[in-house]
C-alpha cells in the first residue's frame, strides 16, 4: 500500500456550542468565535490510516475543504502522524451543500492519484448528513467504506 487519504474537517468545538450562531443572511455557522477540533469520526479514520502506514509505510495525506483559519487542526492531524495536509479553502467554498463539497473533494483526490485507500468519518458534528463518503465514492466510481 503506498497512499491513504484521509478526509478531514474542522468541525466546533461541542464544548462551544453554547456560542454558535448562524449567519442570518448567509445561513451558514458563524465560527469566528468557536475553536476547531478534527470530527471525532474523522480522527477514527486519521488513525485506522496510520496504522496501515505503521503496517505497511503507507503515505498518509489529509485533504480538507476549511476556511484558514482552521490550519491549526490540520496541524494537529500532522502531529498525529500525518505524511502531508492537502487544504481546499477559497471563499467561493463557504456554505458548499454536500454534492458541491464530495465535487471539490474528488476532484482534488484524482490529483493526488494515485491512491490505495479513503479514509473518512461517516459524518461531521456539524451537518450530521452522512452524504458526503457515499457521494466521494459515486463521483470517483469507488467502493467506500466509513468509520
Amino acid at each position: 500500500m503506498e497512499r491513504v487519504i484521509v478526509c478531514l474537517k474542522p468541525v466546533p468545538d461541542p464544548k462551544a456550542w453554547d456560542r454558535l450562531r448562524m449567519d442570518p443572511v448567509t445561513k451558514t455557522l458563524v465560527r469566528d468565535e468557536i475553536p476547531n477540533v478534527i470530527n471525532p469520526l474523522d480522527k477514527h479514520a486519521l488513525e485506522a490510516a496510520l496504522e496501515i502506514k505503521d503496517a505497511y509505510g503507507a503515505e498518509v495525506v489529509l485533504l480538507s475543504m476549511a476556511p484558514t483559519p482552521t490550519l491549526p487542526v490540520l496541524r494537529e492531524a500532522l502531529a498525529m502522524g500525518a505524511d502531508r495536509a492537502v487544504l481546499l479553502s477559497d471563499q467561493w467554498f463557504a456554505g458548499s451543500d454536500t454534492l458541491a463539497t464530495s465535487r471539490i473533494l474528488a476532484t482534488a483526490i484524482r490529483r493526488l492519484e494515485p491512491f490505495d485507500l479513503i479514509c473518512c468519518g461517516n459524518f461531521t458534528l456539524d451537518g450530521s448528513t452522512a452524504q458526503v463518503p457515499s457521494q466521494i465514492a459515486e463521483l470517483l466510481g469507488i467502493l467506500i467504506s466509513c468509520t
